[in-house]
C-alpha cells in the first residue's frame, strides 16, 4: 500500500464570465466559474481550449468576484474534486469534475486585461512596490562608483 497522495492543480486561463458572488444559507462566501485554457499543442490551424469548471469559498472567492471579470486573464491553483448527486427531475446519478481553487493571482498588468480596467487591491501589493506619494518622500537613487576596466572585476 502507498502513502503517495497528490492532487495539486496549477492553470492560467481566461475567465468566459463575470464571476457572481453568491452565499450558502450559513454566510459562507462562493463563486463558481468557467476559465478557458488554450491546450499546448494543435495541428489544426484553429487553436482549442478547455473550458475548466472551478469552484472559489470564503475570501478566494470574495477577492475573485471584486478583481476578475469576463476576459480576465486569471492564474489559479487547487486540487481537482468530483461529486455526485441525484437528480431530482427524472433521476439518475449525475457527476461533475471542478477545480476546488486554494490560491488566485493576478496575471496581466493593471489595465492590460480584455475586460474592464481594474484596480490592484493595495492589500495584496507589499508597500516596498508602491509609489512615494510625493516626490518628497521618494528615497533618494543610491550613488553607484563606474567601473574602468573589465579586469578589475572578480568575475
Amino acid at each position: 500500500m502507498s502513502a503517495l497522495n497528490l492532487n495539486k492543480v496549477v492553470l492560467a486561463g481566461r475567465l468566459t464570465a463575470t464571476p457572481e458572488a453568491k452565499q450558502t444559507p450559513q454566510g459562507v462566501s462562493v463563486t463558481t466559474f468557467n476559465l478557458a485554457v488554450n491546450r499546448r499543442h494543435t495541428r489544426e490551424a484553429e487553436p482549442q481550449a478547455d473550458f475548466i469548471s472551478c469552484v472559489a469559498w470564503r475570501q478566494t472567492a470574495d477577492f475573485i468576484t471584486k478583481y476578475f471579470r469576463r476576459g480576465s486573464a486569471l492564474c489559479i491553483t487547487g486540487a481537482i474534486q468530483t461529486r455526485s448527486w441525484e437528480d431530482p427531475k427524472g433521476g439518475g446519478k449525475r457527476y461533475a469534475t471542478e477545480i476546488l481553487v486554494d490560491e488566485a493571482y493576478f496575471v496581466d498588468a493593471k489595465g492590460d486585461t480584455e475586460g474592464e480596467n481594474q484596480p490592484a487591491p493595495a492589500s495584496y501589493i507589499p508597500s516596498a512596490y508602491l509609489a512615494p506619494t510625493s516626490p518628497a518622500a521618494a528615497p533618494a537613487a543610491p550613488q553607484f562608483e563606474a567601473q574602468s576596466k573589465d579586469d578589475d572585476l572578480p568575475f
